[in-house]
């Protein structure tokens, strides 16, 4: 039985979701202190001049105090789900399947979220959902250094500047932009799903052994 502990991220990368749809339990850690430069709050995505960051703007602490994630709030006083959508609209118009999913992915952006855990967890559901499998969890009660017995600890995983072991071993797909740039491993998973739709779980079940370890 494959037990993770991870942490839920935005719109997740490919490892991320390797380990999510490969997964027998998913445990999300929602009891760490926030960080900056983590997919917590950052979507990766390739458009026409390369590598892109799409990051989900939080309001930020006023005292010196570290805050847990699950208390993080977005700062909604732009709006940054306009330009997240016209952003994947513009970078995968063309794709094979962006059509295809355009009508039940581009409602989330409508929706208000005042915080970041739940925006996390509204995006990995809808991955889910778009995929036609139904996706459960649960949440940590506190914080532990250590994973518990039998679980393995994907939070690493989080830490966006951080090279991964398997990021090199993912095997290349045609990407939207691949006549003018070089494969890009790991962008989020909406990359790999807008070019191979459906057959975007073999791709996952495949790597499996990779992150799940």
């Amino acid at each position: 039985m494959k037990r993770i502990l991870l942490h839920p991220t935005y719109f997740p990368n490919i490892g991320h979701m390797i380990a999510l749809w490969n997964a027998d339990e998913i445990i999300f850690e929602i009891h760490d202190h926030f960080e900056k430069q983590t997919y917590r709050n950052r979507m990766i995505f390739l458009g026409a001049h390369g590598r892109q960051i799409l990051p989900v703007p939080v309001h930020h602490a006023k005292s010196l105090q570290r805050r847990p994630t699950r208390e993080v709030l977005i700062a909604n006083d732009t709006d940054w789900p306009r330009h997240h959508r016209k952003s994947l609209e513009t970078a995968y118009r063309s794709s094979p399947y962006f059509e295809y999913y355009e009508d039940d992915l581009m409602p989330l952006f409508e929706q208000r979220f005042d915080n970041l855990l739940d925006l996390n967890l509204a995006t990995i559901a809808k991955v889910f959902e778009l995929l036609g499998r139904p996706v459960t969890w649960r949440l940590t009660d506190e914080y532990r250094p250590q994973a518990p017995e039998g679980v393995s600890d994907l939070r690493p995983l989080v830490r966006a500047k951080q090279k991964h072991d398997y990021i090199d071993r993912l095997e290349p797909y045609t990407q939207v932009f691949s006549d003018r740039h070089p494969f890009v491993p790991d962008l989020s998973f909406l990359d790999l799903l807008f070019m191979q739709g459906p057959a975007s779980v073999l791709y996952l079940e495949k790597h499996a052994p990779l992150v799940l370890k």
